[in-house]
């Protein structure tokens, strides 16, 4: 899972209104192309600023970094012509996008799907906020290892961190107000594909 509120679906502004009256559509941010665009960009600098996929692996939270990580580690074995490790971190959080009160991410304890000690791990999440999902991501991670190094990529960067924690990877920087909502959709999970800016109203 990810530092925003994907998991609220609002596939028109009617239809949403229903059923969450306090949620504003403002508009389309990046179309099913430009997801895909941005992720072959992605592949490409992980596999540039590695010298290489060798000792990558990559790791997705659960539960839109998952897809993430499926796709690029697909692109990046066809450019590299080898297959690249694929992990999941299954964290449940409080939502965090809404409300910095709620209380810490919690980690599902689980197999990680390989071995993580000695390997450059990249860590994926749809959407950078507050950084306390990926403050208990990290945490997860080291308990199934010791890596190498960890960068960390995101479609999007939102802003507003509370923890000292960047990304090395990047999609698309969007600044946002606290009131406002980043919601990355994807096939796997959501059955649509887009990211939306929607706004909390009163």
């Amino acid at each position: 899972m990810s530092e925003n509120s994907s998991d609220t679906t609002t596939p028109s502004a009617s239809s949403s209104a229903k059923r969450m009256p306090n949620i504003r559509e403002k508009g389309r941010l990046m179309s099913a192309s430009e997801i895909e665009r941005t992720l072959v960009r992605l592949a490409h600098e992980i596999v540039e600023r590695n010298n290489g996929a060798k000792n990558v692996g990559l790791v997705g939270i659960k539960r839109r970094g998952v897809p993430l990580a499926q796709r690029i580690g697909r692109m990046i074995e066809i450019i590299e012509k080898e297959p690249v490790d694929i992990g999941t971190l299954d964290i449940s959080f409080y939502r965090d996008d809404l409300s910095t009160a709620g209380p810490r991410p919690t980690v599902n304890k689980g197999e990680l799907g390989f071995d993580v000690t000695g390997r450059d791990i990249i860590l994926m999440d749809d959407v950078l906020y507050t950084g306390r999902t990926i403050r208990a991501a990290l945490d997860a991670l080291f308990d199934h290892g010791r890596p190498k190094s960890v960068q960390l990529l995101v479609l999007i960067d939102r802003g507003h961190r509370e923890l000292p924690i960047e990304a090395k990877f990047i999609g698309r920087i969007i600044p946002t107000a606290r009131r406002e909502i980043i919601e990355v959709k994807l096939q796997e999970v959501d059955n649509d594909e887009q990211v939306l800016l929607v706004e909390l109203v009163d």
